[in-house]
């Protein structure tokens, strides 16, 4: 339940973010959410990596089939694709998914602490590092 509330609140925070602010700001929104509803990392890259793949792909293939293909075939062709305005569909959404994903796991790490290093006795870290005789 949590994967799937995750995963429509980052698609839906990424879309509305898409409307008012820079087109990278949907990463901010993955990021944010996983930080706020704590998952394990694979969960988390995979509810970013789906919400994004969904929303970037279902709004590249709505452009392209609104201008009847012309310019992602162009694009195609220009890659050496063919006339496969698919792929290039797919590509835009994979982009997009990658870094969704990226920035959820991202925001999920913010969140997660190791207590080794908080364990450790200040004088402990202080007294390794020798100390030097100022440089005249």
């Amino acid at each position: 339940m949590k994967f799937l509330v995750t995963t429509l609140l980052i698609a839906l925070l990424s879309f509305l973010s898409g409307l008012y602010l820079p087109w990278w700001c949907f990463a901010l929104a993955a990021c944010g959410i996983s930080a706020l509803i704590p998952q394990k990392p694979f969960w988390a890259f995979l509810a970013g990596f789906l919400a994004l793949f969904l929303l970037w792909g279902g709004l590249a293939w709505g452009i392209d089939t609104a201008n009847h293909n012309i310019l992602s075939v162009k694009i195609a062709q220009i890659l050496h694709l063919g006339d496969s305005s698919l792929l290039i569909v797919l590509m835009t959404a994979l982009v997009g998914a990658l870094i969704g994903g990226g920035s959820a796991i991202t925001g999920t790490y913010m969140t997660t602490r190791k207590l080794r290093a908080s364990d450790r006795d200040a004088t402990d870290i202080n007294s390794s590092v020798e100390e030097q005789e100022p440089v005249r």
